[in-house]
């Protein structure tokens, strides 16, 4: 273990300690890769997870990469439905280039062969100047090598694969210090929150976590696979129970549309191909749209009560029978939108039953990969089952304090919706429910709180060491990183 340290005594320039330290944050999920470096409002480097594989064996990543139509081209993700690690070859070159792209730049040239040398030293027979620089070389092989790395995981993360990310870290990328920390710790961090339950609404997984004084209550992590890849299933199978139903083109298949009437036929031109994209290239390029409708159109009815339940409105005369908060959404002004190859029209109640299997079971949509929804999976039964696992004495303090992340949770209405379902559960507690008014800071709320934690002068004491990594292995990261 490292000496201990006078508390007085400020730590020494040359250690990755202090206020000055010059960490990189990297908060690596199942759609988007985040790096940047801590003390920065936003991360600067967001990358795609998912990436493309070529029949050479070749994977190409970023943004422009995996767009490009391209003939044998699979697209994968190295973690899996549960947000694990798989494929952890392709993971660790994913985070490395999520930061060597931006920050660090390629490998360099080692010393002894950038032609700089010439006829300092006695030539080898390829004409290379012979130096004593092996240390030099290593350095330039590990450009992550004088940057402390903080890394994000997911609450469940199991013990191995902690264990080998603080391996690739230490060996693979020589960082001098290391930290590994839960999402939901981090976005509690980043609303300066040390007590908070968080909902982190993902692409893959929404994960419930409680917080108690700035220690993740693990007996508290329940996760849900009704998450942003799910809202894409939902509006897909919205779209195929319209009539007539919504055509689902991508933007590569147009090369180029004419302005066409609402709920008319396209007036595309389409691209033709030798040989078509594959099929995970062109379910990429739907969700891409798919995305876009999320954004724009999907709404959350924000209570109170469900979406079919009784009006309690006082806004409007509801005093006829069987008026439902259907019928009042019915009444709101629609909201348009345009398909990538000309189609456009407007969507009234249906942006409203997308999000719905959110709060409801049995409003979801069937889809072919999840026929039925169980009640135990919806955000409120996340949300209770979690408070339940909790001391009686901390449910309060944890309901005033309720952290609403993640990339999904910007749906239109969604933290309102929240918020009422909670207070109808537990209507004798305080409940309040925080969400960034920042789309960015609530997108990236987990790197965030990466970002506030690294650049704390207090945090030094936390770092784990090359020579604590070098003394205890890899097995010290349950230890430390709790």
């Amino acid at each position: 273990m490292a000496s201990a340290m006078p508390p007085t005594q400020a730590p020494a320039n040359a250690e990755y300690a202090g206020d000055e330290i010059n960490a990189l944050v990297l908060d690596s999920g199942s759609y988007t890769t985040r790096a940047g470096f801590a003390g920065e409002d936003t991360p600067k480097s967001v990358v795609p997870t998912s990436y493309g594989s070529l029949p050479s064996g070749e994977r190409l990543f970023g943004e422009n990469a995996i767009h490009l139509p391209r003939p044998d081209m699979e697209i994968r993700n190295p973690y899996n439905s549960d947000g694990i690690v798989e494929d952890w070859d392709t993971a660790a070159r994913l985070w490395e280039y999520s930061i060597t792209s931006r920050f660090t730049g390629a490998k360099q040239t080692p010393p002894t062969r950038n032609g700089l040398n010439d006829g300092t030293g006695a030539k080898d027979e390829n004409g290379d100047v012979e130096m004593e620089m092996e240390q030099a070389e290593d350095q330039q092989e590990q450009p992550l090598a004088e940057f402390p790395l903080l890394m994000s995981e997911a609450p469940w993360n199991p013990t191995k694969a902690r264990e080998k990310t603080m391996e690739i870290a230490m060996e693979e990328w020589g960082v001098p210090a290391f930290f590994l920390a839960k999402t939901g710790q981090l976005a509690a961090y980043s609303q300066g929150k040390a007590t908070a339950l968080v909902v982190d609404v993902g692409h893959q997984n929404t994960s419930v976590t409680a917080l108690w004084e700035g220690m993740v209550l693990r007996k508290s992590i329940f996760h849900t696979h009704l998450a942003g890849s799910w809202l894409n299933s939902q509006i897909r199978a919205m779209f195929a129970t319209l009539s007539p139903p919504v055509p689902l083109v991508p933007h590569y298949m147009v090369q180029f549309k004419q302005p066409v009437d609402a709920n008319t036929p396209s007036a595309a031109t389409y691209a033709t191909f030798s040989k078509p994209p594959t099929a995970s290239f062109r379910q990429l390029e739907e969700d891409r749209v798919l995305k876009s409708f999320k954004e724009s159109v999907v709404q959350a009815w924000q209570g109170p009560g469900r979406l079919d339940s009784p009006s309690t409105n006082n806004a409007i005369n509801n005093s006829s029978a069987g008026y439902t908060n259907v019928d009042y959404a019915k009444g709101l002004p629609p909201k348009p939108f345009e398909m990538p190859d000309g189609w456009n029209s407007v969507f009234g109640i249906e942006r409203f039953k997308v999000a719905e299997g959110l709060f409801d079971h049995r409003a979801a949509y069937p889809t072919p990969a999840q026929p039925e929804l169980k009640g135990e999976s919806t955000l409120p039964s996340l949300l209770s089952r979690s408070l339940q696992a909790c001391d009686v004495e901390t449910r309060a303090p944890l309901l005033n304090n309720v952290i609403l992340t993640g990339a999904g949770s910007l749906i239109e209405k969604l933290p309102e919706r929240l918020q009422s379902d909670l207070q109808t559960m537990f209507p004798n507690p305080k409940v309040r429910v925080l969400a960034n008014s920042s789309a960015p800071e609530r997108k990236f709320g987990s790197w965030v709180g990466g970002s506030v934690l690294g650049s704390l002068g207090t945090f030094h004491q936390m770092w784990v060491s090359r020579q604590e990594y070098s003394e205890f292995g890899a097995g010290i990261v349950e230890k430390r990183c709790k």
